[in-house]
This record gives structure tokens, C-alpha cells and sequence, in this order.
């Protein structure tokens, strides 16, 4: 039912955004287009793109390596067996609803690695911290260098896209930022985090009314299992307690960024009427990953493009090109993910559906 609302939802969307990305191009222009591409230089935008997966994984395994320490890992995760759960869980994001392999990820972990599922999923989510937080760095600097023509108000359902959005967008994604790291911190404080299993514990005492053994029950099915699942998460977030590791997580999520936007400018460069330098296209890869956090079908199809377009018009490109450069440039994105995911799970005998099942449930 989650993943029907979800595809629904996100099928809505993406059909407007579709249309508001292709509606002041001609479609014969269109396809005019893309035959003039030169699509050679999809061998260079690729092999970085694949770099840039690389060096997510290779963060990834120092993250749960973190988690050595107060997890069943015994030799630690090698990268490959860290690179594949990270290239199915891309994979998954691509062809299925809802972001579904970010949860398929500490999944396939736990099969393969016996990882407890909330420690995989906390790495999951310390990984995305850094993202979170080069992404609005990235936005500030768009803003601050940018000039976004005020003029410029593309209608998107009841929201209107424009220099504001961006900056609301921005304000709230900060938030959520701050909101995770306190979290992360309180959890992973050794004093705190006993304080909150006390709490947990105490909880059958709200019961009063009721006997000893209905609260031994309640202490022994419920409490027991909150407060492993706060270690266990507490475990994914060892990374904190080591500045070096924070350090060469930082870094490589420097060039995690500096290869994704290299991976567009490459791309661009096959693509007559873009002519913009690297740092504007950064700017644009930053402006599409804002837009891609609003739900969509899988895969990002229709939203990606409508951030694109509007990205690319405050560069002043014409609608045909950004359009164009933006759905071609999306499908290079995309499909080299989609093939080595199913090249992971073929290679690790993951079974993809069983996968996705345990994941949305």
C-alpha cells in the first residue's frame, strides 16, 4: 500500500514536471537535438561517474568500520562487499518508489554481514549527513554567486519557482541537517544515551495499574528491544568519536561532489548550446538535487528535468538546449547505476524483490 501511494504520488509529480520542463519546446526540435549530440563524450561522463561511486563506497566502509567496535564485524567490510549493497541500493532507487534502497541497503548488510539492521541503517544515514551537508554549502555559494534573474517564476502546482524557493528549500534542508546531527550526538554521547535507556526502561512504571508480570513482559519484549536498537544505532554513529575518520569522510565527500559535477560538465560538453564553465555547472547539479528531494517516480524522471530547465535558464540557456542537455544527461546518470546494481546483485546472488520486500516492510 506504501509503495502504490508512493508511485502514485510520485507518478503526479513527475507528469508536471515533465510538462512544465517540455512545454516551450517543440518536440520535433527536440529530437533534432539529441541527434546532434555527440555522444562520445558519454565514455569520460561515465567512467567518473563511476569514480565518484567508487569513493562513495570507499566512505561508506570507513563509516562502518566505525562500527567495529560495538558490532558482530569481525574483519571489518571490505570495499566490494561494501561497493555492491551501495551500487543495489542506487539501483533500487532507480527503477522502484520511495527511495527504497536506502533501506535495502543495511538490508542486504544484515544477510551478507550480519550487521544488526539499525546499525547498517545509521551508517546509512551518518553517509547522508555529508551529502546533506556539502549540498547546502554547494547552495549557499549558488546563491551567493548566482544572480537569479527575479523575473524568472516557473509555476510548479501551487508552488512558484523562483530564487526564493531555492532559498526556503535550502533554510529547510538546513534544519533537517542540524535536527540529525543533534541527534546523532545525543545518541552517540555515552552519558546521554544512558540517560535515554533509563528512560526507555522506566517505562513499564507508567503501568501502575497493571501487575508485575504484565510490566516484566513489557521490560522484557519492548524496553530490551528499544534500547539494543538505540545501541546498535549507536554503533553506526561510532564515526563521531573519531576525528581522523570525520576528516577523511569530509574530504572524500569534497571529491565525492567535485567528480558528480565534473560527471555534468563533461557531459555538456557534447552538447551544442550549454557553453557554460564547470562552476556554473555545479550550480545546476545543485539546484536538480534540490528539486529530486520532492517525491517522483523512479528514477527522478520529470522532476530532474524540470530542475534542469530551470537551472539552465538562469544561465540564459533556450529552452530546446536545457531540455536536451538535461534528459540526456539525466539518462547518463541513471542507466550505468542501473547496470551495475544489477551487476552487484547478480555477482552477491542478492535477490532484488526480496530485497525490496523486507525494505518496505
Amino acid at each position: 500500500m506504501n509503495m502504490l501511494i508512493s508511485l502514485a504520488l510520485g507518478t503526479t509529480i513527475s507528469a508536471a514536471a515533465l510538462y512544465l520542463a517540455f512545454r516551450n519546446v517543440p518536440f520535433g526540435e527536440l529530437i533534432v537535438y539529441m541527434t546532434s549530440i555527440n555522444y562520445l563524450w558519454i565514455i569520460p561522463s561515465v567512467l567518473v561517474i563511476l569514480i565518484a561511486f567508487g569513493l562513495r563506497a570507499f566512505r561508506w566502509q570507513i563509516i562502518l568500520g566505525s562500527a567495529e567496535k560495538t558490532s558482530p564485524l569481525k574483519s571489518g567490510i571490505g570495499f566490494w562487499r561494501a561497493f555492491h549493497p551501495l551500487m543495489i541500493g542506487f539501483m533500487l532507487n532507480c527503477i522502484l518508489p520511495g527511495r527504497v534502497g536506502e533501506v535495502a541497503r543495511p538490508v542486504i548488510l544484515q544477510k551478507k554481514d550480519s550487521v544488526p539492521f539499525s546499525t547498517g541503517l545509521a551508517t546509512v544515514a551518518a553517509e547522508r549527513v555529508f551529502d546533506l551537508t556539502f549540498l547546502i554549502i554547494l547552495l549557499a555559494a549558488v546563491l551567493a554567486t548566482v544572480s537569479i534573474d527575479p523575473g524568472i517564476n516557473i509555476p510548479f502546482g501551487e508552488h512558484h519557482l523562483n530564487k526564493e524557493t531555492l532559498e526556503a528549500i535550502g533554510r529547510g534542508i538546513l534544519k533537517l541537517s542540524l535536527l540529525l546531527v543533534v541527534g546523532i550526538i545525543m545518541i552517540s554521547a555515552g552519558p546521554t544515551r544512558r540517560v535515554i535507556n533509563r528512560i526507555i526502561m522506566g517505562i513499564p512504571s507508567l503501568f501502575f495499574f497493571a501487575g508485575d508480570s504484565f510490566k516484566e513482559r513489557i521490560r522484557g519484549k519492548v524496553c530490551t528491544f528499544m534500547v539494543n536498537m538505540v545501541e546498535n544505532i549507536a554503533s553506526g554513529f561510532e564515526l563521531v568519536k573519531s576525528p581522523k575518520k570525520i576528516f577523511l569522510c569530509t574530504g572524500l565527500s569534497f571529491i565525492i561532489w567535485t567528480f558528480s559535477a565534473f560527471s555534468y560538465y563533461v557531459m555538456s560538453l557534447g552538447c551544442p548550446g550549454i557553453g557554460l564553465s564547470y562552476a556554473e555547472i555545479t550550480a545546476v547539479m545543485v539546484i536538480i538535487c534540490f528539486f529530486i528531494a520532492l517525491p517522483s517516480v523512479p528514477g527522478f524522471w520529470g522532476i530532474w528535468e524540470a530542475g534542469g530547465v530551470f537551472a539552465l535558464s538562469l544561465f540564459g540557456i533556450a529552452s530546446k538546449d536545457a531540455a536536451g542537455y538535461t534528459l540526456a544527461n539525466h539518462a547518463v546518470q541513471v542507466f550505468p547505476v542501473i547496470i551495475v546494481g544489477l551487476i552487484s546483485a547478480m555477482m552477491t546472488g542478492v535477490n532484488i524483490w526480496q530485497s525490496f520486500k523486507k525494505a518496505e516492510s
